[in-house]
């Protein structure tokens, strides 16, 4: 099972968000890592009370396991429905500083 998959079967069960998506950003950063880098947009209510940083937090928590092993880097876009309904979209990711210029 890849990464990408594992992350997204995970966030699903801790979650069970109304939106998640998992997109591998790693083609985008320099180095031969295929699967370090991943852009998610979660929306769950079970952030309804949270600050981003306990939203944060808790992802971080439950992908601890994968960061020892080599996942790099997490772009979190967490929200409520509420936050979602007002937002409608992530942010687009910003172009790697010092990594493959394949963009």
């Amino acid at each position: 099972m890849s990464r990408q998959a594992r992350l997204q079967a995970a966030l699903q069960r801790a979650f069970n968000p109304d939106v998640l998506t998992v997109e591998n950003e790693s083609h985008r950063h320099g180095g031969p890592a295929t699967e370090s880098h991943y852009k998610v947009t979660l929306v769950s209510s079970a952030f309804e009370g949270l600050r981003a940083v306990a939203r944060h937090q808790k992802i971080y928590a439950l992908t601890q396991e994968e960061m020892t092993q080599g996942l790099h880097a997490l772009a979190l876009h967490v929200y409520t429905p509420d936050e979602w309904a007002q937002v409608g979209a992530a942010p687009a990711s910003p172009a790697c500083r010092g990594g493959s210029q394949h963009d």
